[in-house]
């Protein structure tokens, strides 16, 4: 089990999230709807956690390959439902740029590999209900499958 604990620790809506290792980090909402914009709002953390899984996996099927990654930067932008309480994310829009002596083929398929087969996370969001478009970046160039 994955334990985490969220703890009020600043104003209102300030949280701070700390999970049995002691990592932490800080969570709030926008001072225009009450909170003091400390932290991460609750559905970015979903966004983040997208990322982090997502890369995780591209790192390890690149080394996996032989490929030299320098730097991997994933950025993710997202629309929520329109009118609906709760609103869940419906669309994404994610962006991998990859540096580094990594073949074009090789990269579009850990990427395709990771959000198609591997990431939890972006499964999760899937059976939710999100819709992906994602493209892929090596060096500068966007490279297709």
């Amino acid at each position: 089990m994955a334990l985490m604990e969220v703890v009020r620790t600043s104003g209102d809506y300030g949280f701070t999230a700390t999970d049995a290792k002691g990592h932490s980090l800080k969570i709030d909402i926008p001072e225009d709807q009450g909170g003091n914009g400390d932290g991460l709002r609750p559905m970015q953390l979903l966004l983040a956690g997208l990322g982090g899984c997502s890369g995780v996996d591209i790192v390890s099927i690149l080394k996996k390959q032989k490929q030299e990654l320098k730097n991997l930067a994933i950025k993710i932008d997202g629309e929520r439902e329109h009118g609906k309480e709760p609103s869940v994310w419906a669309r994404l829009e994610i962006i991998f740029e990859i540096e580094g002596d990594v073949e074009d083929a090789k990269a579009f398929r850990a990427v395709d590999l990771s959000m198609n087969k591997y990431c939890s996370v972006g499964e999760t969001l899937r059976r939710a209900g999100a819709l992906f478009h994602w493209k892929v970046k090596v060096n500068g160039r966007e490279v297709n499958g």
